[in-house]
């Protein structure tokens, strides 16, 4: 019956030694248990956090990327197709994000590709975006701002400002309804106008440059 016990015994004594050897040489490589470094992180999820586990930030891959989250809760379900970040205000309630894609098809096509840099009110929905998007469907890139309200689903733009799907630049300015009111364009040719615009899009008066300008 010693026999069993003294190998027990070995074994327990020589698990209790690696594990004080382990510690010790974790407690010389990192002293200061608030920063370890590393060479490379690989996560498809990591959450920021406040001191007291307040959400903060979220940098994710396209599958784990989550929802509407306010007040910590996800109380949206999003379809996210993209990897990227979200931003969560003080009260742990999302208020913006950073996301990004860009693939080709069976065909050959570039699909879903861009970047969209957004800002949220609190409160409310998107308010300022900058975005950029080129592929087999859609090319054009610039800043929105739109009119977000507190509780209200509808963010009707404002401002736009960027180069169009037809190539041409333009500056608009919109109505608190989102109709174009003033645009200013540059045509891919080089053409420039200032139009003035009713509340169905016909415009009513436009300013165009002399001949030889």
């Amino acid at each position: 019956m010693k026999k069993p016990i003294q190998i027990f015994l070995f074994i327990y004594s020589l698990i209790a030694t690696v594990t004080l050897i382990a510690v010790l040489i974790l407690f010389n490589k990192f002293p200061n248990s608030d920063k370890i470094k590393f060479d490379t992180v690989e996560a498809q999820q990591i959450k920021i956090v406040e001191p007291d586990g307040t959400l903060r930030m979220i940098i994710s891959n396209s599958k784990k990327l989550p929802g509407v989250i306010v007040h910590g809760k996800e109380v949206e379900k999003v379809d996210r197709s993209q990897a990227g970040m979200l931003f969560f205000n003080d009260e742990a309630s999302e208020n913006g994000g950073l996301i990004f894609s860009g693939s080709k098809n069976s065909k050959g096509e570039v699909v879903n590709s861009g970047v969209s840099l957004s800002f949220d009110r609190y409160g409310g929905k998107q308010e300022v975006n900058l975005i950029g998007v080129n592929d087999k469907d859609n090319r054009f890139a610039g800043l929105s701002i739109n009119d977000s309200k507190q509780g209200e689903i509808k963010t009707p733009a404002r401002i736009w400002v960027g180069r169009n799907q037809d190539g041409s630049s333009e500056i608009s300015l919109m109505d608190s309804t989102g109709k174009k009111r003033i645009e200013f364009k540059v045509l891919d040719n080089g053409q420039s106008s200032i139009n003035f615009l009713d509340t169905n899009g016909k415009i009513l008066n436009s300013l165009t440059p002399k001949k030889g300008i």
